[in-house]
């Protein structure tokens, strides 16, 4: 990275963080796509460790979470007979946990749709917080032991599952069936009724979809390796939470928080490389 300036990799960094791929990030810059490569892992291993240190002892009171699909390499039914059961080839989910006041993202974990991912995830998440907080949850079966192995019984912990029609909702389907209604259950402690929702970080998986051109669906812009999803997760997060201005908010998630006082710039995050 020596060979490019400042200036540079900020246009570099720019581009990916507004959803452009790889390649036309390169059209746009005129860097190669290794150099692209390249800043993309080091920023995102940067923005990964900062955010690990810095994102503690946070003051959330009601935090949503939830799991997004994505595959790398290929299709689970495209995938090699001897890259098969190999994490990292096929379907590769994110789980993410979002402050419901603040926005802010405090962590999020890439695994599979499993039990284990889930329990480190919510482990994760339970370290990050001041106080007890109202979690919310869908569904999904392995967040009921997740959060009881994470939390105990220090947690107002509910989750709000959705009813569909006939057709099951699956990651193959573009569009989800369509949803007849939601059912809201406590699971732990005393959640409020009121604040029993999954909107917000549903709304957080969008914006995922829509600044990071690896998770957009129906497209070949997929990650081969798994290593570099995991690098633009971690940049992603780093520009929503300190960079990007929330528009109901009117600053930044992190600022909100309390762990800033002003609005990152691109270059604020490259300098993190040296750090």
């Amino acid at each position: 990275m020596n060979r490019l300036d400042i200036k540079k990799q900020a246009q570099i960094i720019s581009a990916l963080v507004e959803g452009n791929s790889i390649r036309a990030t390169c059209r746009m810059t005129g860097a190669a796509k290794g150099t692209v490569l390249k800043l993309l892992a080091d920023v995102g291993q940067a923005c990964a460790e900062y955010q690990d240190k810095t994102l503690k002892n946070l003051p959330c009171k009601r935090v949503q979470c939830d799991e997004i699909w994505s595959f790398c390499y290929a299709k689970d039914k495209n995938v090699p007979e001897d890259k098969q059961g190999q994490f990292g080839y096929g379907d590769v989910w994110t789980f993410t946990a979002l402050c419901a006041d603040s926005k802010v993202v405090p962590t999020w974990r890439i695994g599979s749709r499993d039990l284990q991912t889930a329990t480190e995830f919510m482990q994760d998440l339970a370290g990050r917080m001041k106080n007890r907080i109202q979690l919310t949850t869908d569904g999904h079966r392995v967040y009921l032991d997740a959060v009881d192995n994470a939390f105990g019984s220090n947690v107002d912990f509910s989750q709000l599952i959705k009813l569909y029609g006939n057709e099951v909702e699956r990651e193959v389907r573009y569009s989800p069936a369509q949803c007849t209604g939601t059912r809201k259950v406590r699971i732990i402690g005393k959640p409020d009724p009121n604040y029993i929702s999954t909107s917000y970080v549903e709304r957080q998986n969008l914006t995922m979809r829509m600044t990071m051109r690896r998770f957009t669906r129906l497209t070949n812009a997929f990650s081969k390796k798994v290593e570099n999803l995991a690098h633009a997760v971690a940049l992603h997060f780093m520009h929503y939470n300190f960079c990007r201005i929330h528009q109901s908010l009117r600053v930044t998630p992190a600022m909100e928080a309390g762990i800033t006082s002003h609005v990152w710039e691109i270059e604020e995050i490259i300098s993190l490389i040296n750090r």
